[in-house]
């Protein structure tokens, strides 16, 4: 039995799975809603102990909510502030293992205890973040980090952004 503070690692095999699934899911589909649809169902479902996996995009000085499994989110995030929008502003990854820690975090969920946030980029710009939440403190590593990281990679080169993303 995974104590609930216990970290999981699934190895590179999961996530070189997740990938060949996801560009089975891409292929032919350039739509940034049906990607990103498909993608955070894909995760949701197959990541053990995550409660949200979604996605916000960036609109002017926002972040808005776009798809997502898991309970209702937070709508709009302002750019910078938050887990969220603070990966957005650096556009580098974040990962917090106690949210409750991190100056600024917004509590949409309030049962939240870590988080992973992934920018990702279209012609040099940040247009959002796929963002993962677990109750599980520490809940993400280094490999989550870099496996998911190599999925949104994946999903920038499969969508085609149509009107004003930023």
């Amino acid at each position: 039995m995974i104590h609930a503070s216990s970290k999981i690692d699934p190895g590179p095999d999961f996530y070189h799975s997740l990938e060949r699934v996801l560009r089975a899911l891409f292929e032919g589909e350039r739509d940034p809603i049906a990607n990103t649809a498909n993608m955070a169902a894909l995760v949701f479902q197959e990541m053990e102990r995550v409660s949200w996996a979604g996605f916000y995009f960036r609109r002017g000085s926002d972040l808005v909510l776009g798809p997502f499994q898991g309970p209702p989110a937070c709508i709009r995030i302002p750019w910078g502030e938050g887990v969220c929008g603070q990966a957005a502003r650096s556009g580098q990854i974040l990962r917090v293992d106690n949210v409750h820690d991190f100056p600024g975090h917004i509590a949409c969920d309030p049962k939240t205890r870590s988080e992973l946030v992934i920018p990702f980029w279209q012609a040099g710009s940040v247009v959002g973040v796929f963002d993962l939440d677990s109750h599980v403190p520490s809940r993400f590593l280094e490999s989550d980090q870099t496996g998911l990281a190599s999925c949104v990679r994946l999903l920038e080169g499969a969508i085609d952004w149509y009107g004003s993303t930023a």
